[in-house]
């Protein structure tokens, strides 16, 4: 991966949990780094390290003069700002559709106008749906389950377009399940981990939807973060579609199991009905970023999960 030596990026929601941390990763690569971010889930404490390093426009993507200003000068745009939840997606198919496919539209042709060089698109492996071929190859056509999955692929087919039609460099990343520390806990539509271990932490027993055995491929979020910078610059990803995950399976009973164990509480989980729009089982076959961006998962999710329940340890104090 080569360095930023002063290169300009912008990173969209840079103050959500994964922009958070693609900023600070360009940071240490010596980049300058310009967010935007309407903090309407981004949160001031994911660029607390960062803030006085960087410039920050607060601002909604859907404004034009708002995105074409942040785009002036930027050499590589990292699209990460989204509604990102399925739940909300299926309550709100307008306004959710407005960001993720308006928003995303806005960003290409203000990038493509600004002579912005590449843009590093966040895609989802809700694309899939509830596919039966696993471990999931990017040749599979997309099953997108619902409104949050179909914006994301219209995402795609964007930045695809742009590639050929208007030789804005484009890349999608499809990103898997991230977790790590700083991921919100709190939300109504918070991440599977965050609410596993802000319960053991608090001596809850979770809810897990379903009967536990549906699967997810959990990628910590720094090596999401590094698949980024390494899109930035590969020779070979401008157009292309890959998948960002560890490429490993994990049932929520398991995931569960590995989280009390690691903070030493012993009790069973919650069992609720299975909730609309939610595939049974996801692992991603990771070969394609292999090849292209030169990607390979370096944290295991017994690491991740340790750091992530130390961060969560310290934000949370001594009474959970």
């Amino acid at each position: 991966m080569s360095e930023g030596r002063g290169r300009k990026a912008l990173v969209t929601g840079g103050a959500g949990f994964i922009g958070g941390h693609i900023v600070e990763r360009l940071l240490a690569c010596d980049w300058q780094v310009r967010v935007l971010d309407d903090f309407s889930s981004g949160r001031d404490e994911n660029l607390a390290e960062t803030l006085e390093h960087i410039e920050l426009i607060r601002g909604d993507i859907r404004d034009e003069a708002t995105i074409q200003r942040a785009v002036q000068g930027v050499e590589v745009v990292f699209h990460q700002a989204a509604i990102a939840s399925v739940p909300r997606s299926v309550a709100e198919p307008i306004r959710t559709n407005s960001v993720n496919v308006g928003g995303t539209l806005l960003v290409l042709e203000s990038a493509r106008q600004a002579g912005v060089r590449r843009v590093v698109f966040a895609a989802s492996s809700a694309a899939y749906g509830d596919t039966e071929v696993l471990p999931t190859v990017e040749t599979i056509p997309p099953a997108p389950l619902t409104p949050y999955a179909l914006q994301k692929v219209v995402g795609e087919f964007y930045c695809r377009q742009y590639t050929v039609l208007y030789g804005l460099e484009a890349v999608a990343l499809r990103y898997f399940n991230v977790f790590g520390p700083r991921q919100d806990p709190q939300s109504e539509y918070a991440a599977v981990i965050p609410k596993f271990v802000t319960s053991a932490l608090s001596d809850r027993a979770p809810t897990i939807y379903g009967d536990g055995e549906q699967t997810r491929d959990f990628v910590f979020v720094v090596d999401a973060a590094r698949a980024n910078l390494l899109a930035a610059d590969a020779e070979r990803a401008p157009g292309a579609v890959m998948n960002i995950a560890a490429g490993r399976r994990t049932s929520l009973n398991q995931l569960w199991q590995g989280i009390r164990e690691s903070v030493g509480f012993d009790v069973d989980a919650i069992y609720a009905e299975a909730r609309p729009g939610d595939v049974r089982d996801s692992v991603a076959d990771i070969g394609l970023a292999r090849e292209l961006l030169g990607y390979e998962p370096s944290v295991d999710l017994g690491e991740g999960l340790r750091q992530t329940v130390e961060s969560f340890s310290k934000i949370m104090g001594p009474e959970g």
